[in-house]
């Protein structure tokens, strides 16, 4: 039997290459040979031992773009040699959420790399509904899209339309992809985050202002890029408690604000702040496939870039090694795509 090089998170803190059967797709299912996988904080908290409700070993990686190389006998909509990505949230289709057209929140999700094997491995095998066409765009970009999907659902959570004052907090992936997204749907975007490193990528890579949320002036300093008033929306996308519940106090009364990012706590602000400006308060997870769709056409017409988000790129057949240095512990890591030979 064929076999493929795969990458195993035997436990925590250790990675190792196993030789596994290359899969065989079930009637409704094709297997892809990977091209890049792109390398998610949700990786890199497995590997620490820091992921909840995750077993091990386990096969990382849920941002995948790949080659179609077989299909099931029940496959006809999909050829053999199309380009495609990942949708990697296999749900249920019959609970509420379900029902209710809300695959993204669905009650017994199961996600590729985390609840199940994923993409670090030369070849996977994923129902075909779980797939997107992406034959337009290139490999590295494509295993972005994934990411870029979560921050598509959040701007489409958001509401964001033409002209709107939208303040996005915390310039990691997803944040870098709300205020890409939303850019292109026609919003004022400006974007805050205390890493000076983060903020020269935005305004370099995305032609975004970017705000210092540390500085004594910055409340200031917003208002003075949204014509003396607060913002009319936020996306929060960093997960973290302090950024939050500060959230209440950014927006002009009326105002609306969305959260992406999560961390494990309880969220606490001011009611009066929050009644009186009649704010409205969300979450958004993960993404649907009409997130992903709106995902390959931007990038399909060169307005989401693999360079608004990319920092690093490695190799898969040396990326064990690295791992810890060039991954765990890479400060200037922002995103990083696994290229497959």
């Amino acid at each position: 039997m064929d076999t493929m090089k795969t990458l195993v998170c035997q436990e925590p803190t250790r990675l190792v290459y196993q030789q596994r059967p290359i899969p065989q797709p079930a009637s409704d299912e094709a297997v892809l040979k990977i091209l890049t996988v792109g390398i998610c904080g949700t990786d890199i908290h497995a590997w620490s031992g820091q992921q909840p409700f995750f077993s091990y070993p386990r096969v990382l990686g849920h941002e995948i773009c790949g080659e179609i190389v077989s299909r099931g006998n029940q496959v006809t909509e999909l050829r053999i040699g199309q380009l495609v990505a990942v949708i990697p949230y296999v749900s249920c289709n019959h609970c509420g959420a379900c029902n209710s057209g809300r695959t993204n929140c669905c009650e017994n999700v199961s996600v590729i790399g985390v609840h199940q094997d994923g993409g670090f491995s030369e070849y996977l095998s994923v129902p075909v509904s779980n797939l997107l066409v992406v034959d337009d765009v290139e490999p590295q970009a494509a295993a972005l899209t994934e990411p870029f999907a979560i921050s598509a659902h959040a701007v489409r959570r958001s509401a964001i339309e033409q002209g709107d004052h939208l303040l996005v907090v915390g310039a990691g992936p997803i944040g870098l992809g709300v205020a890409a997204i939303a850019k292109a749907d026609g919003a004022k975007v400006i974007v805050a985050d205390t890493s000076a490193l983060r903020r020269e990528h935005v305004e370099k890579m995305l032609g975004l202002t970017t705000l210092n949320p540390a500085d004594e002036g910055f409340e200031q300093a917003l208002r003075e890029q949204f014509s003396g008033m607060l913002a009319a929306k936020i996306i929060d996308a960093t997960g973290n408690q302090l950024a939050m519940n500060h959230s209440v106090n950014l927006i002009r009364h009326g105002g609306s604000i969305t959260f992406v990012g999560l961390f494990k706590g309880d969220l606490q602000f001011s009611d009066p702040e929050f009644h009186k400006k009649e704010t409205t308060m969300m979450g958004s997870r993960n993404a649907t496939k009409e997130d992903f769709i709106k995902v390959g056409r931007l990038m399909a017409a060169g307005k989401l870039t693999a360079q608004m988000m990319l920092s690093h790129q490695f190799d898969f057949a040396t990326l064990a090694d690295k791992y810890q240095a060039e991954v765990i512990n890479n400060k200037a890591l922002i995103k990083g795509v696994i290229h497959f030979n």
